[in-house]
């Protein structure tokens, strides 16, 4: 505790999860005597998940971490954490400023790695920033009047979104997308059904069980000898994530996420809670994987857990099952596959225009619940899982 006995709160990172942590804390601890203090490099709050929009060229609204922020008496302090000291407490900044915490909540997430094929850093595209985006969208632009191609690599949920979007923004492009598995294989037949037939409908060459082994300027080099034309290369597949929690000596796993307990909380380092992309966490049935439907309620919950521990009060542990898995095939269809707790699909799907208005519902901004849970502490799960989560890890 510092001196002056307010509780400094840093959370490192202000994304999905960092922004409702930050609001959902705010809230909850109006009465006691703590400072918050969200830190992120961007004074910009990015909506990952809308990223493969941008790249096709439309607009998105334009919201600032600071407006986000007003009225919920968190501190914002736009920097990059460089540097995480353990035993003092303290994060260092890249514009030399140091934080000194009583609770950290790290929420840095991840971001495409384009380390893991030769070509891919200097050749191809990403969607790890809407800059990067933007200028994307330009260029495909210039290639779709000059009839060109463009190869998507990866067929997960990112890939699958952002082919298709491209491929009905310009349907005079020629898309291919590269996938080492079958695009929708965690869905149920019916529904991956669907996910194909409108990969076919907006023209898009799938290819399917190959691997990338090398990315041209204007090409994509695949392990079966086969070169595939691309005048653009956006690439989907592969997940990094910062370095920093392994540098200060708190636990990680294999891929740099940080080992947590039944409470979210570091098993190494207690004081450090770690959330979203940022944290391996498991359930009874296994692994949560990163995404937003996981990554909100684990910010939820962690803003509730250090206010009970404020408190004085008992923690249950982190329960989560997943609901659904939500995909958009541009913006005129969509598909949902409804799912066990261990994200196993069951018979029940949505496709057309009752999946566009069901993920719309359900996945669109996060940006209202963030100014709602300035006053009111607003669910964000859709399931805790039932009986699968009941048992401990």
């Amino acid at each position: 505790m510092s001196t002056d006995q307010t509780h400094q709160i840093v959370i490192v990172g202000a994304g999905y999860t960092g922004m409702l942590a930050a609001v959902r804390l705010a809230q909850r601890t109006r009465r006691r005597p703590t400072r918050i203090t969200l830190v992120n490099p961007s004074a910009r709050f990015i909506e990952r998940l809308r990223m493969h929009q941008i790249a096709a060229g439309q607009e998105l609204a334009d919201h600032h971490i600071p407006a986000l922020l007003d009225g919920s008496g968190v501190d914002f302090h736009q920097a990059a954490a460089t540097a995480i000291d353990t035993a003092s407490r303290t994060v260092t900044l890249d514009d030399g400023a140091t934080l000194t915490y009583d609770t950290l909540v790290y929420a840095l997430g991840s971001s495409t790695d384009t380390s893991i094929v030769p070509g891919a850093a200097e050749h191809a595209w990403t969607l790890n920033d809407p800059r990067l985006a933007h200028r994307f969208s330009v260029k495909l632009a210039e290639i779709a009047a000059a009839g060109g191609t463009v190869a998507v690599c990866g067929g997960g949920l990112t890939g699958i979104e952002a082919a298709t979007e491209i491929a009905e923004s310009y349907p005079d492009l020629t898309v291919t997308l590269i996938s080492r598995g079958e695009p929708g294989a965690m869905m149920g037949d019916k529904a991956r059904a669907h996910l194909h037939r409108a990969l076919d409908r907006l023209g898009i060459i799938s290819k399917i069980g190959v691997e990338v082994t090398k990315v041209l300027p204007d090409a994509v080099h695949l392990n079966t000898g086969e070169l595939v034309a691309a005048d653009l290369t956006l690439w989907t597949t592969g997940v990094r994530v910062s370095q920093l929690a392994a540098r200060a000596g708190i636990e990680t796993d294999a891929h740099g996420l940080i080992v947590t307990d039944a409470t979210l909380r570091s098993v190494s380092h207690p004081e450090i809670h770690a959330i979203g992309d940022a944290a391996a966490v498991r359930m009874a049935w296994g692994r949560i994987h990163g995404t937003c439907q996981s990554g909100l309620p684990t910010a939820a919950y962690t803003a509730d857990t250090i206010t009970r521990l404020l408190r004085g009060k008992t923690v249950r542990p982190f329960r989560f099952g997943y609901f659904h898995q939500p995909v958009s095939l541009g913006r005129k269809d969509a598909v949902i596959q409804f799912t066990n707790a261990d994200d196993t699909p069951k018979r029940w799907y949505l496709k057309g225009r009752a999946a566009i208005a069901y993920k719309e519902s359900v996945s669109s901004s996060p940006v209202p619940a963030f100014r709602m849970s300035k006053y009111l502490p607003m669910s964000v799960q859709l399931s805790k899982g039932g009986r699968a989560t009941r048992q401990p890890a």
